[in-house]
């Protein structure tokens, strides 16, 4: 569980998630690591677990003040994604399979990474095709603009969230991101608000969910 690790430790995350690449610096010089990769981690609400039922949580909403607050803002900001998954039920089980399989997932995931290859054009490094989480600013503000109604939500949320100018930005190339697995050219409202949803970090107050964050 992300919580459990030392403070320091997760904030030492900071600088290789926002620039993919470790600093180690010493009195004479510094020395660069590539270091891009994708942060998964998860959750409990509360170190009691938060579940329902039986294992609700019955010290309330302090536990998981308490035990969230071992994150630190700075390093929360950088995780672009937030879902919520609440148990699985015997009603879950006995639903129908999703109409996307595995299968069909992957093929559009690779469409829309192609998309942004050929958007950003290749790197020439054999490892890795460029994707959005790559463009900088200037670059965002040109393929990531959305059209009038999503420009309009992004900047009401942007207040509502107290997003940060990192956040803001990150919102947007998720944005993007959506809207390319969307098989769209522009990024519309639809595409801002799912960005957005993502966006929300979890209540934290007992109610049965492990939240999972993915940074992208």
């Amino acid at each position: 569980m992300m919580p459990e690790f030392p403070a320091h430790v997760l904030d030492s995350l900071r600088q290789p998630l926002e620039a993919g690449e470790a600093v180690v610096a010493r009195a004479n010089r510094h020395v660069r690591y590539p270091a891009r990769f994708q942060l998964i981690a998860a959750m409990n609400p509360c170190r009691c677990g938060g579940g329902p039922g039986a294992a609700a949580c019955t010290r309330g909403p302090k536990c998981a003040q308490q035990y969230q607050s071992r994150l630190s803002g700075p390093f929360l900001d950088r995780i672009d994604l937030y879902f919520d998954t609440p148990p699985v039920t015997a009603v879950d089980l006995a639903l129908p399979p999703p109409s996307e399989g595995t299968a069909e997932a992957r093929a559009r995931v690779a469409a829309a990474r192609n998309i942004q290859a050929d958007r950003f054009g290749e790197t020439g490094d054999d490892t890795r095709r460029p994707v959005n989480a790559d463009a900088p600013l200037p670059e965002l503000e040109k393929v990531a603009r959305p059209d009038q109604p999503g420009g309009a939500l992004l900047a009401d949320a942007a207040g509502r969230l107290n997003l940060t100018a990192r956040g803001y930005s990150r919102v947007l190339k998720v944005a993007r991101t959506i809207a390319d697995l969307d098989g769209s050219d522009g990024v519309r409202r639809v595409h801002i608000a799912e960005a957005l949803s993502y966006r929300q970090r979890p209540a934290g107050q007992g109610e049965g969910v492990n939240a999972q964050a993915m940074a992208r």
